[in-house]
Order: structure tokens, then C-alpha cells, then sequence
């Protein structure tokens, strides 16, 4: 089933409908634009790896090995948030923010990108929060690739659509859980709509503030994503799914200017396919990223950051491993 972005267009102007509603005794604007500049070994992994951290999208479409190792490049992100702040006799403190971000490739321009999201952060009570997301990554570029229903090489491009729901409760000075739900769907276009799948998701994530300015991080997630492709097994193309994600993280205010952030990411797809002859029937695909990002504060508003990646990726029916490496330097401003 198809979802239309009109549905998510008018629950957008809902919520915004609402809010103007709200009676705010007092309110704040900012605005946090960020420039980036990476440098990748493999352009068609590039953005799957970028994502693959809790608070983003772990879970990617489908990479066939044929898409894989198309070489290096260098690719600017541009990043805004814009958030709002505000507080209501009745309903308690509220944070709106949007956020427009892009990939813009130097010489693989076909990769080029963006996505889009809103969240909403209110405070149920002192410590409990819940946190309400929508994402959209529009007619995402994924290379050259085989139509089963052409029969020929054709421009293989999905568009994701996901919404989740996250509770934070904080249960003491040191400790906090938050508890997340998320939907989705990610279509196709024509040469592969038999991809076309809409999954679900739940984990908890565990938050130690073990010290002052340090802090530990634990998350799992389970995913289930079921593709059209189970209904057309002529195809032999059935991308479903069951994921495993677990995510480590620790960041650290080493000194008052200077900041580090350590990850470590796994995760598990373990393919669903019943269908003879898919080569994905039995097979199960692991990935693994390790990550260190510093950040420097040039004044109060003004902070530098620079960034490593390095992530092998495995199909349980192919030979080889596919590695990646990213490289990233930047800057960030807060008004």
C-alpha cells in the first residue's frame, strides 16, 4: 500500500493549526545551521552509513552488491534546525524545531539528496518527556540496477516516509530510558516497486550520566519490514525483513572547549524471502560502523567539528567484504 504524502501535509498543518491555539505565556526562537564537507570512499554507501546511528534511520533500503564500490568523492552537507520554543499555562513546556539537511555530491551529482523533518518535545511532568518525529527523504538516488519487471538497467530510486514516537523518562540524577516506536514506508519507483515496504519498529535506549560531562549511551532496536515482492514471487525479488540494531555510544566534554563522541553500531537483516530462487532466501546481511567525532567551541555559539567512519558490510551469499570509510570536517553556528 502506497502512503500520500498529502495525508502527512495536512496532519502537518494539524499540528500547526493546534499549536497556534495554544496560549504561550512566553516563547523562543533559534536556529542552528551547520556546513560539513566529507570525503567517501564508495558514494553509493555513503548516506546509509551517515544514518546509521540511533537518531537517525538505521535501517536503509535494500543495497544489491552490484550498487556497491562505485568510488570516492567529496560531498558538502548543509544542515538547518530551526527550533521554538514555548511554555503554556495549560499545556506545560513545548519545543518545535524543523530540519532541512542535503548531500550535494562534486562528482556523482545523480546522488545528490535531501530530507526533511519536524519533532514536537513536550514535558508531560518534571522528567518525562515525549518525543514526536516525522521524516521524509524524497526520491533517494541508488544507482544503476536490474529491473526484474523491465527486464533492462534502470535508475533505482525510493522515497522514505517514517514516524515515531519516543517516552524519555528520567529515573534519576544518573539514569534515564526512553522508549521508542516508529512506521514506516519506503517506495520504489516503477522498475522496482515490488520493494516497496512498510515496517515497524520498537527498543529501548539507556542513558548513563555517569559523571559530570560524561555520558553513556545503550540502544536496541527490532525491526520488521515486509516488501510487495512476497506477493510476486515471479519476480523473485522478496526484500522483507527482520532487523536487529544495537547501538554504544559514549560522549565526553573532555575539557571546557573540547568535546568527543565514540560509537560503535551493529545490526542484522535477516532476510524473510520463502520465494525459489531469490537469492536472498536463508541469507542475512551484517553491518557494523565504528565512529569517533571531536568538536571544538570556537566562542558560546560557534563550535568546530571534524568526524571518522569506518564500516564493513557483509552478505551472507556473496564472498566479499564491503567496506567504507568517511571523513568529515565542519562548522556549526547557533543564533
Amino acid at each position: 500500500m502506497r502512503w500520500r504524502p498529502s495525508k502527512w501535509f495536512c496532519y502537518l498543518a494539524g499540528m500547526i493549526m493546534l499549536y497556534r491555539a495554544v496560549p504561550a505565556t512566553s516563547a523562543d526562537w533559534s536556529a542552528n545551521p551547520e556546513g560539513t564537507l566529507h570525503y567517501t570512499d564508495d558514494v553509493a554507501l555513503f548516506s546509509a552509513t551517515r544514518r546509521l546511528n540511533l537518531e537517525a534511520d538505521p535501517t536503509q533500503p535494500a543495497l544489491d552488491s552490484s550498487l556497491l564500490g562505485k568510488g570516492l568523492d567529496m560531498v558538502f552537507e548543509p544542515d538547518l534546525n530551526v527550533m521554538h520554543s514555548l511554555t503554556s499555562s495549560r499545556w506545560g513546556r513545548t519545543e518545535i524545531s524543523a530540519r532541512a539537511q542535503a548531500f550535494i555530491y562534486t562528482l556523482n551529482s545523480r546522488f545528490n539528496h535531501a530530507s526533511f523533518g519536524i519533532q514536537a518535545l513536550h514535558e508531560l511532568v518534571p522528567g518525562t518527556k515525549v518525543r514526536v518525529r516525522f521524516y521524509s527523504s524524497p526520491d533517494l538516488f541508488l544507482g544503476d540496477n536490474e529491473s526484474r519487471r523491465a527486464d533492462s538497467l534502470a535508475e533505482e530510486r525510493v522515497t522514505s516516509y517514517i514516524g515515531s514516537v519516543r517516552l524519555e523518562q528520567r529515573l534519576s540524577d544518573d539514569w534515564e530510558v526512553r522508549l521508542l516506536t516508529r512506521y514506516g514506508a519506503r517506495l520504489y519507483n516503477n522498475p522496482f516497486a515490488e520493494r516497496d515496504t512498510t515496517f515497524w519498529t520498537v527498543g529501548p535506549h539507556l542513558v548513563w550520566h555517569a559523571a559530570n560531562r560524561v555520558n553513556f549511551t545503550l540502544g536496541y532496536h527490532f525491526e520488521k519490514g515486509l516488501a510487495e515482492g512476497r506477493h510476486q514471487p515471479v519476480l523473485k525479488d522478496d526484500t522483507s525483513y527482520t532487523n536487529h540494531y544495537v547501538a554504544f555510544g559514549l560522549e565526553s566534554e573532555i575539557m571546557e572547549r573540547f568535546g568527543v563522541q565514540l560509537g560503535l553500531h551493529y545490526e542484522r537483516n535477516n532476510w524473510l524471502s520463502t520465494v525459489e530462487g531469490d537469492e536472498r532466501k536463508g541469507g542475512h546481511e551484517t553491518v557494523i560502523v565504528g565512529e569517533l567525532n571531536a568538536r571544538y567551541k570556537l566562542s558560546e555559539r560557534c563550535r568546530l567539528r571534524a568526524g571518522f567512519q569506518r564500516s564493513p558490510r557483509k552478505q551472507s551469499f556473496e564472498e566479499d567484504v564491503v567496506y567504507n570509510t568517511n571523513v568529515s570536517v565542519g562548522m556549526s553556528y547557533q543564533f
